[in-house]
């Protein structure tokens, strides 16, 4: 029987996510946060969105801590282009994320205005969130 011819290297993938966040799953910085619900990537220019749309609701009072960073780059070969010839350029970067980790957290705001600014954060999000409350707030 044949065996299969092995190859030096390995094709890098994009990987699978499985299971639930290790770390960064419970509030460090401040006293409100939105947690995903879902897995998946998050590109820097989402995560730049969202943080625009916090900060502008806020009207730069209280802070806002961005606890991901698009660590991860993705490659894409150009529109019309045969296939092979190898892999395509980086395109843009993403961070990983996993159901339970926090995304952004803010403080020095009332619960109102920080609930409301983490919905609009939200819907630049391409994942579901969840708003949470720091447990030991009064």
């Amino acid at each position: 029987m044949l065996q299969p011819k092995r190859t030096k290297y390995r094709k890098p993938q994009k990987g699978r996510i499985k299971g639930n966040a290790a770390r960064g799953a419970k509030i460090a910085f401040g006293s409100f946060a939105i947690k995903t619900m879902d897995e998946g990537f998050i590109t820097a220019r989402q995560i730049e969105a969202a943080r625009i749309a916090v900060t502008r609701y806020m009207k730069r009072e209280g802070k806002v801590w961005i606890r991901i960073f698009p660590d991860k780059q993705l490659t894409a070969k150009p529109a019309e282009v045969r296939m092979g010839k190898g892999k395509g350029a980086p395109s843009h970067f993403v961070a990983v994320v996993r159901p339970g980790r926090i995304l952004f957290e803010c403080d020095g705001v009332s619960l109102e205005i920080a609930q409301e600014a983490m919905r609009l954060a939200a819907q630049k999000l391409p994942v579901r969130t969840k708003f949470i409350v720091r447990p030991d707030y009064a």
